[in-house]
């Protein structure tokens, strides 16, 4: 079985919410919220990814150093076996602003389950409700 290698972040603003972003039409998981971040290409480090990511999807800027690794998802989908790490980031500069025609909301982390999540996001709400309360 293929293994996919994907990355991705919880922004979490000044008020303690979590950035969810929807999956639009005529993609996989159409419709489902999920943390922003996408593939690592091969010879990328995760970190590295999730920058380029994250310009690409958001419009934001983050440097390396404001990354911190929270926790990892582990899933097998028919198709792939997924793992996910999930890190953490406090500050980034310039307004996030949805570039791929994705819906995207500011959550608190208590929250998250009144949002249908794809089966490899949902087992990282958990630690995000103990970090952030």
């Amino acid at each position: 079985m293929k293994l996919l290698l994907v990355v991705a972040v919880a922004l979490i603003d000044v008020d303690g919410r979590v950035l969810i972003a929807q999956r639009p039409p005529g993609k996989a998981l159409e419709g489902l919220w999920e943390f922003p971040g996408g593939k690592v290409h091969d010879g990328e480090r995760p970190e590295i990814a999730l920058i380029r990511e994250l310009h690409e999807e958001l419009g934001i800027s983050v440097e390396e150093a404001c990354l911190a690794p929270l926790t990892f998802a582990s899933h097998a989908y028919p198709e792939f076996h997924l793992l996910m790490p999930l890190y953490i980031c406090r500050r980034w500069n310039g307004f996030v602003t949805a570039r791929e025609n994705q819906a995207l909301k500011w959550v608190f982390p208590r929250d998250l389950r009144a949002y249908p999540m794809p089966p490899a996001d949902a087992p990282l709400i958990p630690a995000l409700r103990d970090l952030l309360g």
